[in-house]
């Protein structure tokens, strides 16, 4: 056991205890871990603790003692501050203990993040996930993972706790942030054009939950589509997935492909919706909210919004 706090169970951090990380947390306690954990949010960490986990203040302190360092975090920058801010992991962290890094960022960051910790001989997992909370409370989650051989030995039984797959795509930090990215890629676009479609269907008087039935049962379907537009027929847009990671992860693919002078006029216009979106005030809004600003360019009327944090559009 590394570190100096001591347990008979199998020891980890989760920094970031959002809808994900808290259910990748509560996944691992229900596994038997002993699991310390952390995060901006007074309530998350106060909900960590009545599931049975270690409430604590900091990266730092969460990172004292364990063999692997759950980082549920946004984005890169919210990645480097849990390591390198103040309190951060990298303070506690023993050599040979794996950092897992599950934000959705560009590979160069990844890589960036990864020498870092290689300096005091702390391994980095780049390991991006897809599900949703859900999945994550089930340990169901699909992890897409890349890392030194060593990084995937110590972190396995934990990822086998949070994940339903584990798609091992190399020894090289960046594949698994590259491969998150096209995810993001396609998932971005189906949303849109989810809501492209069912917002004309509005316009044009058609009944949506049967419009929905159809599509659903025919080559049309997408599993965005099939998961997204019941938010839109209920008019409830409560965030599960927000605008603004669409904001974020479409506009890391654009740099990504400006850099590799590849053409991808299809995801500029999905990124100009949720950008639309985001600057009509629904940015903290569920993603579906994509139709609302298709519904006000165009007059259709949807089905009512109760969204907490919008006005209502349509």
């Amino acid at each position: 056991m590394t570190g100096e706090y001591q347990s008979a169970k199998p020891v980890a951090a989760v920094v970031g205890l959002g809808s994900m990380g808290m259910g990748m947390a509560i996944s691992l306690l229900r596994r038997g871990w002993d699991i310390a954990g952390c995060d901006v949010s007074a309530d998350a960490v106060a909900r960590l603790a009545e599931a049975g986990g270690r409430p604590v203040r900091t990266p730092a302190e969460a990172s004292k003692g364990a063999d692997v360092v759950l980082c549920v975090v946004v984005n890169a920058a919210q990645t480097e501050a849990v390591l390198f801010g103040d309190g951060g992991a990298f303070e506690t962290m023993a050599p040979r203990s794996v950092f897992v890094s599950c934000a959705t960022m560009a590979p160069i960051d990844a890589k960036r993040l990864a020498a870092r910790l290689g300096e005091k001989d702390v391994f980095y997992l780049d390991a991006p996930i897809s599900g949703g909370a859900a999945k994550a409370a089930d340990g169901n989650l699909t992890v897409m993972a890349s890392g030194a051989p060593p990084a995937f030995e110590r972190a396995g039984a934990l990822l086998e706790a949070i994940a339903g797959k584990v798609y091992r795509l190399g020894d090289a930090v960046g594949v698994g942030a590259s491969v998150k990215m096209i995810n993001q890629h396609l998932a971005g676009i189906h949303i849109a054009a989810a809501c492209e479609a069912v917002t004309l269907a509005c316009k044009l008087g058609l009944d949506l939950p049967t419009v929905y039935e159809v599509i659903t049962a025919s080559a049309g379907n997408s599993w965005m589509f099939e998961n997204r537009v019941p938010h839109i027929l209920q008019g409830d847009y409560t965030p599960l997935s927000s605008v603004e990671i669409f904001v974020k992860d479409l506009g890391i693919l654009q740099d990504m492909a400006r850099v590799e002078r590849y053409p991808t006029p299809i995801a500029a216009a999905a990124l100009q919706m949720y950008l639309a979106t985001s600057g009509a005030g629904m940015g903290r809004d569920d993603d579906a909210s994509v139709a609302r600003t298709y519904a006000a360019l165009s007059g259709a009327v949807l089905p009512s919004v109760t969204a907490p944090n919008s006005t209502k559009a349509g």
